[in-house]
């Protein structure tokens, strides 16, 4: 990855915390369920591991990442990027991340 790519993709994480705090973030990925699959599954959203990829690092059933992935993407917090229209998370969530948003 460029340095280029790189300074955008800082420049994209830093905007998108201050429209969706980690908090807000973490209940339109995980929802109310918590799943820690659909959790590693939008961190594995790095605009580099295809979708296909992704379902099988997380046991996903790919219709149900697919759902969740379009789900994400009409919510602003995923894009396509890319010939190959790879999906890129808008910043990265962790367990705490999640945790917190459960309380």
């Amino acid at each position: 990855m460029s340095t280029t790519d790189e300074l955008l993709k800082g420049i994209l994480a830093a905007v998108a915390r201050q429209t969706f705090p980690p908090q807000t973030l973490a209940k339109i990925v995980v929802g109310n369920n918590g799943s820690a699959k659909h959790l590693l599954a939008y961190n594995l959203c790095d605009g580099a591991t295809p979708q296909t990829e992704i379902c099988k690092k997380t046991k996903l059933d790919p219709g149900n990442f697919s759902r969740s992935l379009t789900r994400w993407i009409e919510s602003g917090v995923v894009i396509r990027v890319g010939s190959e229209r790879l999906p890129l998370h808008v910043y990265p969530l962790s367990k705490t991340d999640t945790a917190a948003e459960r309380k």
